[in-house]
């Protein structure tokens, strides 16, 4: 019963607008309210603090700088062997494997398309037809910033707008196309292990999708697809990232996606839906590599 209403809840509330009113709230500095929020926060999520930097709520301006809080430089060690593929969030994996033709398995009963999700991306889409996908989901209580799996050259990026339905897992469960129709910001990346996306889902009270070169994707929120596009790694203008680098970041919590091309990676055999993920754990195991001039030369 208690599902059935949350579900409904989900339908009717005025989502934008609470998500709106969230990130405005989020970003004032409020002295000893801002740091009682907080405070109530990490009592009822039980949030770690002695793994930030700053684990005194005091020194904390707004309820923002507290949820992007980074952590201290050893609190996640980052796998080095370069044929492993690393976590790149901490939360609890909704699901994974492969991706059949163009279908991907959100949960029990429920599937959406590679193109949906991609925007009607084309030539995206055929990049990723019968590869391999992870979801996975970032609790309230978990660490907000989203790092590399791998080295990576930036390529595209596309702002898609949507919906902003909750994505815990009683809806992924219940609302079809869920990832597909809530807002989201597209990466896709040129790697050792062929074309990556990396995908950050927006949902309700998700005030802020922020990428590491580009700063604050959204808000605002236009209602309209942006697309950016970059150059090569050895030309001018060029974004690479390293493999652990952070990539992006949630203003509260959200969902990221991996796709990965057919026959380059391999999932790790220790991972399965409700895993819980690490930033800095393995992923994949590379299957096949590519050179770095290669990389260098994708168009």
């Amino acid at each position: 019963m208690l599902d059935r209403i949350k579900l409904g809840l989900n339908n009717v509330l005025p989502k934008k607008a609470l998500t709106e009113l969230a990130g405005w709230g989020a970003s004032k500095r409020a002295g000893w309210l801002t740091k009682a929020v907080i405070d109530a926060f990490v009592w009822y999520y039980k949030v770690d603090v002695k793994e930030a930097q700053k684990p005194d709520t005091a020194s904390y301006r707004t309820f923002n700088d507290f949820f992007v809080r980074p952590l201290c430089d050893d609190a996640r060690p980052i796998e080095t062997d370069p044929n492993l593929l690393i976590l790149p969030a901490d939360g609890v994996i909704s699901q994974l494997g492969r991706i059949h033709g163009d279908q991907i398995f959100q949960a029990k009963g429920h599937t959406y398309s590679l193109e949906a999700l991609l925007a009607g991306n084309a030539t995206m889409t055929d990049m990723f037809r019968n590869g391999e996908f992870v979801t996975i989901y970032l609790a309230p209580r978990d660490y907000h910033r989203v790092h590399m799996p791998c080295n990576g050259i930036l390529r595209e990026m596309i702002y898609v707008p949507g919906d902003l339905y909750s994505v815990n897992p009683l809806t992924t469960q219940n609302i079809p196309n869920l990832f597909a129709r809530n807002e989201r910001v597209i990466c896709r990346f040129d790697t050792e292990f062929g074309p990556m996306v990396q995908i950050l889902v927006g949902a309700t009270i998700v005030g802020s999708i922020e990428t590491a070169w580009s700063g604050t994707v959204t808000p605002p929120r236009e209602g309209v697809i942006k697309r950016w596009s970059w150059p090569g790694a050895d030309e001018e203008g060029a974004v690479v990232l390293l493999k652990g680098q952070e990539m992006g970041r949630f203003k509260l919590g959200s969902t990221v996606i991996n796709l990965f091309a057919p026959g380059k990676v391999k999932l790790a055999e220790s991972l399965a839906a409700e895993s819980k993920t690490r930033l800095g754990e393995t992923l994949a195991i590379a299957l096949q590599k590519e050179s770095a001039e290669d990389v260098l030369h994708h168009p």
